[in-house]
C-alpha cells in the first residue's frame, strides 16, 4: 500500500521540515474516471445561451450561489501572516504560517506548532503592515497558541460557536508557501477526525477534514464558513508519499469551539488544564482484535497504566479495552480523548471496559494531565524523505 503522510501545514526552511513524519495508517483507494454515457452534449460556442438552459443546470435544491468574492473581502483582513526565525548553529532558519486576529489589541491565534521553536517572530497584516510578535501562551496538546503585537483597533475575526455540517462550504485564507492572502475553496468533507501528529505524542481529535487546499504556510490560518464566520483554524494536511496523487485533498482544521475554549484559558491564565485519566492506549482495530484474541473490535486497548495514575486507583489493568466512558460508545481511542477534552481534572467518570471477554465498570477521578505529559515532543523533527522542507 502507498504510504501517507501527514503535514503540519507550515512552511520551514534550511534543514526544519515542514513534514512531521506519522505512521502509515492512512489510507486512499483511487478509482480511475470513466466517461460518463449519460453526460449531456457541449453547446456550440455559437449557440445562444438561454435562461431556460441556465436554470435547468442548477437542481431544483440548490440555494443561492456562495459569493466567495464577498466572504473573502470581508475576512481576508482579519487573517495574518506570521514569520518565525529560528536559531541554528552557523545560520538562522525561517519559517512561516498563518494567524487569524483574536482581539483588537493585537492578539493573534495561531497554531503552537508554527512559533513552538521561534526565536523572532514577525506578524504581517493583510495591508502588509509589519509587527513584532511575542507568544503570550501556547498549548501543545491542542495546537493552539497565542501571540501579541502592538496595534490597537485591529479587526477581528467570529468564531462558529458550533461544528459545522458535512457538505457545508469551506474557504481557506492563509499564507501558503509565502503567498499571503491566499483563498482556496472546497467543502466540509467531515467532522470529528482523530490525527497521529507527532510520533508518541496522543493525536489530534475532533478535527474539521476539509477539500479546500490547504498547503505548507496555512498553518493557523482560518477556515471559513458559508456565513463568514472562522469555523476552525487550519492544522494539517496528508499526503501521498510513495505515489503523489494517492491522499489528495485531505485538509484538518482545529474546530472552532476548540480554539476558543482554549484562547480564553491561555489569555487568562496562560494555560490550559487537561483531564488526566492516566493510560497509554491504541484505537482497537479488527486487525489488532484477532493478534490479541480480543472478541471487541472498537474501543481503546489499555497498553500502558500509569501507576498512582486515576486508571490505576479504579482498577484498569494492560490489556483491557475501554468501550464506554459516561455511557457514551467508543469506536477507538481518539473518541476517548476527545471525551477527556470536555472533561475536567477532579470530574469523576464511568469506564465502561471489556476484560476476559466480561463487560465491567468502573469510577475515576480524573487527575490533571502531569507537566512531563503536556510538553511537547520535537516539534519538527526532519524528515529525510524532505530534507529541504518542501512540500
Amino acid at each position: 500500500m502507498p504510504s501517507t503522510r501527514t503535514r503540519l501545514a507550515t512552511m520551514r526552511a534550511g534543514r526544519l521540515a515542514v513534514a512531521m513524519t506519522a505512521a502509515a495508517v492512512l489510507g486512499v483507494a483511487c478509482t480511475p474516471a470513466q466517461d460518463d454515457p449519460g453526460a449531456p452534449e457541449e453547446r456550440p460556442d455559437d449557440a445562444p445561451a438561454t435562461d431556460e438552459a441556465d436554470d435547468a443546470a442548477a437542481p431544483p435544491s440548490a440555494g443561492p450561489a456562495l459569493d466567495i468574492v464577498a466572504l473573502v473581502q470581508d475576512f481576508a483582513p482579519q487573517t495574518v501572516a506570521v514569520e518565525v526565525a529560528i536559531d541554528q548553529p552557523g545560520q538562522t532558519a525561517q519559517g512561516a504560517g498563518s494567524g487569524v486576529i483574536w482581539r483588537p489589541d493585537g492578539v493573534i491565534v495561531t497554531n503552537h506548532h508554527v512559533i513552538a521553536e521561534a526565536d523572532d517572530i514577525t506578524v504581517v497584516l493583510a495591508d502588509g503592515t509589519r509587527y513584532e510578535g511575542e507568544t503570550i501562551a501556547s498549548d501543545p496538546r491542542t495546537d493552539v497558541a497565542l501571540v501579541r503585537i502592538e496595534a490597537e483597533g485591529l479587526t477581528t475575526a467570529t468564531f462558529a460557536d458550533q461544528l459545522p455540517e458535512i457538505g457545508e462550504p469551506a474557504v481557506a485564507i492563509g499564507n501558503p508557501l509565502g503567498f499571503q492572502n491566499t483563498v482556496t475553496a472546497g467543502i466540509v468533507s467531515g467532522v470529528d477526525r482523530s490525527l497521529p501528529i507527532i510520533p508518541g505524542q496522543p493525536p489530534l481529535v475532533g478535527l474539521i477534514q476539509t477539500d479546500a487546499a490547504i498547503s505548507s504556510g496555512n498553518s493557523g490560518g482560518a477556515l471559513v464558513g458559508a456565513d463568514g464566520t472562522a469555523i476552525g483554524i487550519n492544522v494539517a494536511v496528508v499526503d501521498g508519499d510513495a505515489a503523489p496523487g494517492v491522499a489528495q485533498g485531505l485538509g484538518f482544521a482545529i474546530p472552532a469551539t476548540t480554539v476558543v475554549s482554549v484562547a480564553e484559558q491561555l489569555l487568562e491564565d496562560g494555560a490550559v488544564e487537561h483531564a488526566y485519566l492516566g493510560i497509554a492506549g491504541v484505537g482497537l482495530t479488527p486487525q489488532l482484535a484477532e493478534q490479541f484474541g480480543l472478541e471487541e473490535d472498537r474501543g481503546a486497548l489499555v497498553g500502558e497504566v500509569e501507576p498512582g495514575g486515576p486508571a490505576d486507583a479504579a482498577g484498569l489493568q494492560q490489556g483491557d479495552v475501554i468501550v464506554e466512558l459516561d455511557s457514551e460508545e467508543l469506536a477507538d481511542l481518539g473518541e476517548l480523548l476527545g471525551i477527556l477534552r470536555g472533561r475536567a481534572p477532579g470530574d469523576e467518570v464511568v469506564v465502561g471496559f471489556v476484560r476476559d471477554g466480561e463487560t465491567r465498570t468502573t469510577e475515576a477521578v480524573l487527575d490533571e494531565l502531569p507537566d512531563e505529559e503536556a510538553a511537547p515532543a520535537e516539534p519538527f523533527p526532519e524528515d529525510p524523505d524532505d530534507p529541504d522542507g518542501l512540500p
